[in-house]
């Protein structure tokens, strides 16, 4: 699928955003001055909310160990009977600040006061810079028209809302029999799972268990955000939230679990594309490995090189750096792969097998035309000066992806991983990304 401007690709968007039954989100904008900056700044803020209370939602949260302030709130929420809300702030990330689970609580409170229901029963979420104190007061005074612009419709103002370096807003869902699954993710860079630096939010109106749903967004998320690296950081802040607001009886797990995954994987690669500096979006498939976890990493050692990474950026086909990358993996059981057997295509297009590359002029001519009509961006699109956020009007060009198949023989799992290229992009963008 190709978008050749911003309107076909929000068109796009919006196409794949009706909210399901039971659901509406609202945002809202404001200027503030940080404490740590004496700049002035912008926050969002997102609001989803149910019509009533739900016992059915489920959360994973980063496995960094100095998580923030909202992962350790979150944390707690998951005890609770019932949840009837989530609140996103962009800009500051609430992370390491001695008073941010208090401030985290207070605004929980302030949208329970909105709408009715326990602070308990809200989720708080946060996303930005490292260090700064949420704006707490300023926050809690833009909760009524942050609740005033609630609306059933369309998922896709929330979606833009809870971006921070994202170029684009991200959206996927999926119709299941008479229910939808539909899915919003913001996240561009610190991508490295456990989960990613990303927020993922997956709204259902389908009826299904609280322990239920929790079993099967652990084994959706497994499937997809723990199989991207962007940069091999692993965030402080990543969620990945799932809610039911149990609408539509009669739809069977295995049908709910396939689109899921369906939604998960889409929106994974999403967040790749979205990467920070991303030129390509770069999938490798292990296939007959001998477990999931084998081929997993295996995949991610290749996706985490540096100088595959850089070599993908210059559209250069340089194949003797999949093999140095391959060759870098460690199996904790001490499993060893025999290159012998092992066949590796690129685009497609067979480079190794029977122990030894399979090259040539006009082979190479055409792995490299491969790799510039997966390339996303010529140049990657700037951002206002001294300002942390992209502006409007940027769009993926495409959904492309360079795809490396590596057959190793050595069971029956195939496992897909995606991650990104390493740009002059992403050096410039973090260089400067507070200053």
């Amino acid at each position: 699928m190709n978008f050749e401007s911003e309107e076909s690709y929000q068109n796009w968007a919006k196409q794949q955003s009706d909210l399901p039954q039971g659901f509406s989100v609202g945002t809202t904008h404001f200027a503030f001055r940080p404490r740590e900056r004496a700049q002035e700044a912008q926050m969002r803020l997102t609001l989803i909310s149910l019509t009533k209370p739900t016992s059915s939602f489920a959360a994973m949260f980063t496995q960094n160990r100095f998580p923030g302030a909202p992962v350790l709130v979150g944390r707690k929420r998951l005890e609770e009977e019932s949840l009837q809300a989530i609140v996103v702030n962009n800009k500051i990330s609430n992370v390491g600040v001695a008073s941010g689970v208090s401030d985290s609580e207070a605004v929980c409170s302030a949208v329970a006061e909105h709408l009715g229901c326990l602070p308990s029963q809200v989720l708080p979420s946060s996303t930005g810079i490292i260090g700064w104190q949420l704006p707490v007061s300023e926050i809690q005074e833009n909760i009524h028209s942050l609740v005033k612009n609630l609306q059933s419709e369309s998922v896709f103002p929330a979606a833009a809302g809870i971006m921070t370096t994202d170029l684009y807003p991200k959206v996927r869902s999926k119709a299941v029999r008479s229910g939808r699954i539909v899915g919003i993710a913001k996240g561009a860079g610190m991508i490295e799972p456990n989960l990613a630096t990303m927020l993922v939010y997956l709204l259902t109106d389908i009826a299904i268990a609280r322990q239920d749903l929790r079993r099967e967004l652990a084994l959706a998320v497994q499937e997809s955000f723990n199989c991207i690296s962007v940069d091999s950081d692993q965030s402080t802040s990543d969620t990945v939230a799932a809610i039911s607001s149990n609408e539509i009886s009669g739809i069977d797990i295995a049908a709910f679990r396939s689109g899921l995954t369906e939604v998960c994987r889409s929106l994974a690669q999403d967040v790749v594309r979205n990467g920070e500096g991303v030129h390509h979006v770069f999938e490798v498939r292990i296939q007959g490995a001998p477990d999931f976890e084998f081929g997993r990493q295996l995949g991610k050692t290749v996706l985490r090189s540096p100088l595959l990474k850089t070599a993908l950026c210059g559209n250069d086909p340089n194949v003797g750096r999949i093999l140095m990358a391959l060759g870098n993996y460690r199996d904790s059981a001490s499993r060893e792969i025999d290159f012998s057997k092992v066949v590796i295509r690129l685009g497609g297009t067979v480079i190794f097998e029977k122990g030894s590359f399979s090259l040539s002029a006009d082979k190479e001519k055409l792995l490299s035309t491969y790799l510039k009509e997966a390339e996303l961006y010529a140049s990657f699109p700037p951002k206002e000066p001294g300002s942390v956020f992209h502006p409007p009007g940027r769009f993926p060009a495409h959904q492309r992806n360079v795809v490396l198949e590596v057959a190793l023989s050595l069971g029956s799992e195939d496992v897909s991983v995606w991650g990104g290229d390493l740009t002059h992009e992403y050096i410039s963008e973090n260089a400067d990304y507070r200053s």
